[in-house]
């Protein structure tokens, strides 16, 4: 049995999850956390083989908790879980020590095949991210016509709040779109952001 934890902020997700795993009989789930502090708290005490991580966290990017997890936790195998398919983002959670990567629309076979695969020390990529990272790397950065929006007034200097303002939107949403262009044309911080953006030609 594969002792597995699952730490994502989508409660009927992570209710999915623990229904599938154990009714499959591959495992059973040591614990469930829905932000990074929730898990850095139990996850000693879980003592999981396999973490289902979930790349846009609330409270830290997965991306950074990965490596900050596989730090205090070498023997601890990662399964990237997100609904991010973009090239940088694979690449990044992959670097920093992920396993695997599953895109949340993942096929149930895919799910359990990838916790079994990683569980047994191999790495493992879903299907489309499989056919993803052996594309020649994309250069082109595709943008949605709200991110490329947003990019601009972030190149402006305004603030989370001002940006809502302007677009009628709340800040919570702006702050996700945000950690999604640090995501996406990965950048470390705002003004690496906008310096790439600049460069690639984006606003």
């Amino acid at each position: 049995m594969i002792n597995v934890a699952i730490v994502d902020d989508h409660k009927i997700l992570t209710d999915g999850l623990k229904s599938l795993i154990e009714e499959s009989g591959i495992g059973k789930i040591a614990g469930v956390a829905h932000s990074a502090a929730e898990c850095r708290n139990s996850i000693g005490f879980w003592k999981p083989d396999v973490l289902l991580l979930d790349v846009g966290l609330p409270d830290i990017s997965g991306v950074d908790f990965c490596r900050e997890l596989l730090g205090r936790f070498p023997e601890l195998r990662v399964l990237a879980l997100s609904t991010h398919n973009e090239y940088s983002v694979v690449r990044q959670m992959l670097d920093n020590g992920a396993s695997g990567y599953l895109i949340k629309n993942a096929m149930t076979e895919e799910v359990l095949a990838g916790i079994q695969a990683v569980a047994a020390g191999e790495a493992f990529l879903c299907h489309e991210i499989d056919v993803l990272m052996k594309r020649p790397k994309e250069t082109h950065i595709w943008l949605s016509q709200r991110e490329r929006e947003m990019l601009k007034l972030v190149a402006e200097g305004l603030t989370n709040s001002e940006i809502a303002e302007r677009i009628f939107l709340s800040p919570e949403t702006i702050k996700s779109y945000r950690k999604n262009l640090l995501l996406k044309l990965d950048a470390k911080n705002t003004a690496v952001l906008v310096r790439i953006a600049i460069e690639k030609k984006l606003i």
